[in-house]
């Protein structure tokens, strides 16, 4: 019953946001209509569209997940324009055809219209659109509208959408018009949708079933957490409504250190669930390039989806990046520090979280260590933690073997978390081939016998 009354909420949504969409997109069109008369009956002298005399569809008697966006954050009519003119390709790309047309004199399209042809078909509207849309000919206009793209204003602070593809040096109007991930799924699915991973996007969203109450860490390691975890809950409101904007940095950042399997992973999952922010783990495979500036370029994609979204950016194994720097011998070790400098500018500019983890503390770079908020310690746990995740590492169903004397393996082995989980999985397996449910002390010493082994240590 649940199951269908969500359902059928996510479709009364859906409806209402497509009833929405279908009002801005015909008050785009008639816009586009109206614009490209004038501009081509006086095109030295075309005005500013009279946004004033073409006003947008009223929303406010209106339900929608749309609507509601527009009047929480009270977009202007030129702003509601600009994300129609986005949301166009998407929604109804017919609508933006009459852009393709070609210029006489020049045999191309017109150049004041911006935008490009689409790779199969169609128009994708750029900055340049919008402006010729909003001023036409009009250069204060123009001006004005620009600043609507600034990465401070509006449209990209709240992640609706951004100038894409902007080359430096080359004007910002001719970046694409390239809606966000997470603002399309709102109001085209009914629900938001983060970044799909891929050579533009190197990161997955991870997530976890465990909980809080789960963790096993040294007190001390939990108070840093818990510092961490303050950030996220309370971070917005000492930077904004406390007045500290302009003497803190806007994110927090922090190195979990210790053996692999003490579970620097899992905690940045469970601060994520637990204070309602989507981590992402960084592939550091396809960040890191051998071809000079790629790097930066990879990194640079990932902050900028990041920022202003609340995530949680977990660098795993980060020695690769953010290892000591080298001194200086020929141009490629000049390029790698400059790769350094780049990573410690946009994390003190991001205003989410960072997590780096390594193995070991020595191995990150000083310049880094010193603008951390936290470095957080996570050692292999002492007996009474191993203890307690031996009682906790095997499935509910099964019967330990009587001869498993758990006090005794917690005792005599120094094992990770992540290690104890391992013999578990094997330990059950083993019990599940036989075709019973009892983990058998045997089956435990040999897969701690295994684990040893690849660490290379003996028995």
């Amino acid at each position: 019953m649940d199951d269908q009354t969500d359902i059928h909420r996510l479709a009364v949504a859906l409806i209402a946001n497509a009833q929405d969409l279908a009002r801005e997109l015909d008050w785009l069109a008639t816009l586009l209509e109206v614009r490209l008369k004038t501009w081509f009956a006086e095109p030295s002298q075309s005005p500013p569209l009279p946004l004033a005399g073409a006003k947008p569809p009223a929303l406010d008697s209106s339900s929608s997940t749309y609507a509601n966006f527009l009047a929480e954050h009270d977009f202007s009519a030129a702003e509601r324009l600009i994300v129609a003119l986005a949301l166009a390709p998407h929604l109804r790309p017919q609508l933006l055809d009459v852009l393709l047309i070609r210029n006489d004199i020049t045999q191309r399209g017109f150049t004041e219209f911006g935008g490009s042809a689409a790779s199969g078909s169609g128009f994708i509207p750029s900055v340049e659109t919008a402006l010729f849309l909003l001023a036409g000919d009009d250069l204060a206009e123009r001006l004005k509208v620009s600043r609507l793209f600034e990465p401070g204003e509006r449209l990209a602070r709240l992640d609706v959408l951004q100038a894409a593809g902007v080359v430096p040096g080359e004007p910002l109007a001719g970046g694409v018009l390239r809606v966000s991930q997470r603002f399309l799924g709102m109001v085209t699915r009914g629900r938001e949708t983060g970044p799909d991973y891929s050579q533009h996007f190197p990161a997955r969203r991870v997530d976890t079933g465990m909980r809080w109450e789960d963790l096993v860490l040294p007190e001390a390691t939990l108070a840093q957490l818990e510092e961490i975890r303050n950030w996220l809950q309370h971070g917005e409101t000492l930077l904004n409504d406390w007045g500290m904007s302009h003497r803190l940095r806007p994110g927090f950042t922090s190195l979990f250190y210790g053996p692999p399997g003490t579970g620097k992973t899992l905690s940045a999952c469970l601060l994520g669930k637990l204070c309602d922010c989507e981590v992402y783990k960084i592939d550091l495979s396809m960040v890191v390039s051998k071809y000079i500036g790629e790097t930066e370029k990879n990194l640079a994609r990932v902050f900028d989806q990041a920022e202003n979204q609340r995530w949680i950016l977990f660098f795993d194994e980060a020695d690769a990046l953010f290892g000591k720097r080298t001194t200086v011998s020929d141009s490629h070790d000049r390029y790698a520090n400059q790769e350094v400098s780049f990573l410690l500018q946009r994390i003190e500019e991001f205003n989410g979280v960072v997590i780096l983890a390594s193995n070991l503390k020595g191995n990150i770079d000083d310049a880094f260590l010193r603008r951390f908020q936290s470095v957080v310690n996570f050692p292999l746990p002492r007996a009474s933690d191993r203890l307690r995740l031996w009682r906790e590492a095997f499935p509910p169903r099964v019967t330990l073997d009587p001869r498993l004397d758990l006090p005794r393996l917690a005792e005599r082995h120094e094992l990770s978390g992540g290690t104890i989980m391992n013999v578990s999985r094997y330990a059950s397996l083993r019990a599940l081939a036989r075709g019973d449910t009892v983990i058998r002390a045997a089956d435990v010493e040999e897969g701690i016998r295994r684990e040893l082994n690849k660490e290379g240590r003996a028995l």
